[in-house]
């Protein structure tokens, strides 16, 4: 019995058992494989072959236009002013010096004093210079006499027209000398040459002084002068007689006006200088202040806006983007005008939209979908005019 069960099992295996020389049973093998091939290939052609709705989708994606914001901006009349920064100058700066030699006998006014003109400041001793007054009227009065009597013997008959003539040279010696001394004695007196304040004062009575010392210096600051550069470019736009705004550093403000425009450039700075006379009643403000200097040169039509949405084209030059026909123009712009909150352009049309939100990421001529710009509480935003 066992003898016939293993004959069986064995009889069993070798009917389900494959043959490796069966053709059929290679077929399969290649049939399997293919179907595995095709079913990796189908997985894989989502990637290798994507539809042709895909290829659609990202196109539009691509070429869907970038969103702006923007803003309308109507130009406005706004006036052009000349700026610079300068300094106040005083009107007339000069030092006294003696005229003549001699011991102080007398000093009549002290540092910081405001002084008249021809006011006395100091007298030096005039007893030498007296003396030579003196003596030079004595020797006129003979001079006097003897051309007197030169003529009244002339008259007789007695003297010759050269001893008149003689007569009359000598009294005109006599006379000059006596001016002269009148002259020195006068230059005794140490006086303001004009009204002002002065500065410095070092004399002191008793010392000595010598002829041509530097004893004072008087300063007048009614009016002051400001004195500023204009640059070349500016030069025609500055004229005599403009009126000017000057803001001195100390906060005050006067009214001022043209007084001269230089002809001729500095060498080193190619500017030219300008002044603007201030009244300075009192001489409430001083000398030597820095101020700045505000002159209206005319009047043009402009935008405000704020310089953040100020551009940079290709090639470097500022301007302004604005959308016309759902495209991005380029306007290069000049600033007129600045102030705190924004500046003032020229060089876009009067009616635009300029792009406030979004303008660096567009070019000039690009495609883009703008809408208006939109403020905190929700409406748009828009400058009112008048300003």
């Amino acid at each position: 019995m066992r003898d016939e069960g293993e004959a069986s099992g064995s009889q069993h295996r070798d009917v389900l058992g494959f043959d490796e020389d069966d053709a059929g049973a290679r077929r399969s093998t290649w049939v399997a494989g293919g179907f595995v091939v095709l079913i990796i290939a189908w997985m894989g052609s989502g990637f290798v072959f994507p539809s042709e709705d895909a290829f659609d989708g990202a196109g539009e994606t691509e070429l869907q236009a970038i969103a702006v914001a923007v803003r309308i901006s109507e130009a406005e009349p706004v006036v052009l002013t000349f700026q610079a920064e300068g300094q106040a100058l005083p009107d007339r700066d000069t030092m006294i010096r003696a005229e003549a030699s001699g011991d102080v006998a007398e000093v009549f006014v002290r540092k910081g004093q405001v002084v008249e003109a021809d006011t006395v400041i100091a007298r030096l001793s005039t007893e030498r210079e007296g003396a030579d007054v003196l003596r030079a009227r004595e020797e006129v009065a003979r001079a006097q006499r003897e051309f007197d009597n030169a003529q009244d013997l002339r008259e007789r008959g007695s003297a010759t027209e050269d001893r008149v003539s003689e007569a009359r040279a000598t009294l005109a010696a006599a006379e000059a000398q006596l001016v002269a001394a009148e002259t020195a004695l006068e230059s005794t007196d140490i006086v303001a040459p004009f009204a002002g304040r002065l500065e410095t004062m070092t004399l002191d009575e008793g010392e000595f002084i010598q002829a041509g010392a530097e004893v004072a210096r008087l300063v007048d600051n009614q009016p002051l002068t400001v004195a500023v550069q204009v640059p070349q470019q500016q030069l025609t736009r500055i004229r005599d007689g403009q009126e000017a705004t000057v803001t001195f550093i100390t906060g005050e403000q006067r009214n001022g006006r043209v007084t001269f425009v230089g002809s001729a450039a500095s060498s080193d700075t190619r500017t030219f200088l300008t002044e603007i006379e201030v009244p300075n009643d009192g001489g409430e403000i001083a000398a030597g202040i820095s101020a700045e200097v505000s002159i209206p040169t005319g009047e043009t039509q402009a935008h405000f806006i704020s310089p953040s949405i100020v551009s940079l084209d290709p090639s470097g030059e500022i301007g302004v983007k604005t959308v016309e026909e759902e495209r991005v123009v380029f306007y290069p712009v000049e600033v007129v005008r600045a102030e705190i909150d924004g500046i003032w352009v020229t060089g876009i049309p009067d009616a635009a939209e300029i792009i406030t939100i979004g303008q660096g990421f567009v070019q000039d001529g690009e495609a883009v979908r703008a809408a208006p710009e939109i403020d905190l509480s929700g409406t748009s935003t828009a400058r009112e005019a008048g300003r």
